[in-house]
């Protein structure tokens, strides 16, 4: 344990002459540092077992062993104080390079005060959960951000502190809060090691790529980490998706097998038919994931030679069947996966629980392209080809595969069909009843037409299955899509039931009903009776639920106008 001096709190274990900022070499400094080692010798062998040299070098007095403890530790409040008053200025070391401009124009005024307020209330406790009337101010942050960027201002200098903390801590607003921290956010992230995260361009930790410089992004691409090679691609590939094709050619063959992997997921974006060729040879690469990467990415182009190799298999396995007097679906699945199959993307061995031939056909069904099923049946629509009757219950794993290509291709008129209409119960759809499955088949829609499916779906199944089909709609949701949603939260209240069931959808409601709803939602706001049967509280719990939900509406138009 260090010994301190009483007088002035010195710790023994630290030497106070020790100055890194004053030359190291100089005479007074090294007997200053030889004479507190000494003091710290002494103060951990015991006065008695090692006497402290005393000033002068002079014997020591006759009462030594007495007085040395009380002389070791003046001496050592000696040299503290010695130090504090003789301490050397640091070289100023080279001012920091300005931060680059921004023409961006300012905050208003309110809006400034408005940003203050939420990011002061990102730090404050929560105190109770979702009980109360009170926005959650942290919640509307991502809101404020998105509309700040949509109008082009630029953030107050004050507040980039306890923004870029705030985006610290919450990597979703990342994305929004660096656009509107710009190049001064930047700026200051570079004099912060706690918000080095400005200086990636994702959570990886890769920086963020320079792609103006030839010669720089060659370096960079031959020379750099990993994850800095990744970001780096992913920039070339969303400015140039040809010259990103180039620049992952030149190092491909000497790439390891995981890195090949992650750049070629890079090539999703902006892939075409000029990707063919390069992605047609890494069907032969040695890594398995690599080869089914490149047949996914093969697929959903429909007139690659993959797919037309696809098609012809998978129209081989499933054909018109008249026998029984109608039009109808009859299936064969392959018998085995041959190497051709194999290196066209096909895993061979099935998850545990699947057979090993509805696991080959419904690879098969989602690799081809969805034209060839018109050709197939006749002409028929995708509506009547999903219609028809499906022999020996493989409707369940056709339509399946179906769904999973409509979603890789982009397809809106197979998954129209697939989705069949809201108000089939999910168990009857003529796809799949997976609510994660028909979400992303919504996501091929147009915003309008997606909105109003969910609405028609809420309104005939309620709120209780509709959650995940909510997340993909956009943001306000358009008036029928919040109307029905509010009828679904109303029914629900007059029927007794405690609204933290439904805390989910009140809380994307407060950040995705369109605030000109708040005046129409006031009258939900009174604390009814409760009727027989209800939960007891419930009456009170919704009131401070619709309460809560017209404030936070409120707040956010005024947000919207403070920013206009």
């Amino acid at each position: 344990m260090p010994r301190t001096n009483t007088d002035t709190g010195t710790d023994m274990s630290t030497d106070p002459d020790t100055d890194r900022s004053a030359p190291a070499d100089t005479t007074a400094s090294a007997a200053a540092h030889t004479a507190w080692e000494d003091l710290v010798t002494s103060a951990l062998l015991g006065t008695d077992r090692r006497p402290p040299a005393f000033p002068g070098g002079g014997p020591a007095p006759a009462d030594s062993a007495a007085t040395a403890p009380a002389a070791l530790l003046d001496a050592a409040a000696l040299h503290t104080v010695r130090r504090r008053a003789g301490l050397l200025p640091a070289r100023p070391g080279a001012r920091p390079v300005p931060a680059a401009g921004d023409t961006r124009p300012p905050l208003p005024a309110a809006a400034r005060r408005r940003l203050a307020q939420l990011l002061a209330d990102r730090a404050a406790p929560s105190g109770g959960g979702r009980r109360g009337t009170t926005p959650d101010l942290t919640e509307l942050i991502p809101q404020w951000l998105a509309i700040a960027n949509l109008r082009g201002f630029r953030a107050p200098a004050a507040l980039l502190p306890p923004l870029l903390d705030a985006a610290r801590a919450r990597t979703d607003l990342r994305p929004q809060a660096l656009t509107f921290a710009g190049p001064l956010g930047l700026w200051l992230a570079g004099l912060n090691p706690e918000w080095k995260f400005a200086l990636r361009s994702s959570s990886g930790g890769s920086p963020r790529p320079d792609t103006t410089d030839p010669r720089a992004v060659r370096r960079l691409w031959e020379e750099g980490l990993f994850a800095e090679r990744v970001a780096l691609l992913d920039a070339v590939r969303a400015q140039d998706p040809g010259a990103g094709l180039t620049l992952l050619a030149t190092t491909w063959s000497t790439e390891r097998a995981e890195d090949r992997l992650m750049f070629l997921d890079s090539l999703r974006t902006g892939l075409s038919g000029a990707d063919e060729p390069f992605l047609e040879q890494a069907l032969s690469d040695r890594g398995r994931n690599v080869r089914s990467t490149a047949a996914e990415l093969l697929s959903a182009l429909p007139a690659s030679a993959l797919a037309g190799r696809m098609a012809a298999r998978a129209t081989s396995c499933v054909n018109p069947d008249r026998t029984g007097g109608g039009a109808s679906i009859a299936v064969e699945a392959p018998h085995e996966c041959d190497s051709g199959m194999q290196r066209d993307g096909v895993v061979p061995v099935p998850p545990a629980g699947r057979g090993e031939r509805s696991w080959w056909l419904g690879q098969l069904v989602e690799a081809a392209p969805l034209a060839v099923w018109h050709q197939q049946f006749a002409g028929r629509t995708a509506h009547e080809i999903v219609a028809l009757p499906v022999a020996d219950d493989w409707a369940g794993e056709l339509h399946a595969a179906w769904c999973r290509a409509a979603v890789r291709q982009r397809n809106a008129e197979w998954a129209r069909a697939l989705l069949g209409a809201p108000s089939t119960p999910p168990s009857n759809a003529p796809g799949t009843a997976s609510l994660a499955e028909r979400s992303k088949l919504l996501v091929t829609l147009p915003g309008t037409e997606r909105a109003g499916w969910v609405a028609d779906f809420i309104a005939a199944h309620g709120l209780s299955e509709a959650f995940q089909l909510l997340g993909v709609c956009a943001v306000p949701w358009a008036g029928p899509l919040g109307r029905s949603v509010v009828d679904a939260l109303d029914i629900a209240r007059d029927a007794g039931s405690y609204p933290w069931s439904f805390s989910g959808v009140m809380g994307l409601a407060e950040r995705c009903l369109d605030p000109v709803e708040a005046d129409r939602l006031e009258v939900l706001t009174a604390t009814q009776d409760e009727p027989e049967g209800a939960s007891p509280g419930a009456g009170g719990y919704w009131s401070e639920a619709f309460q809560r939900l017209v404030s936070t509406l409120r707040l956010r138009a005024a947000m919207d106008a403070e920013l206009a």
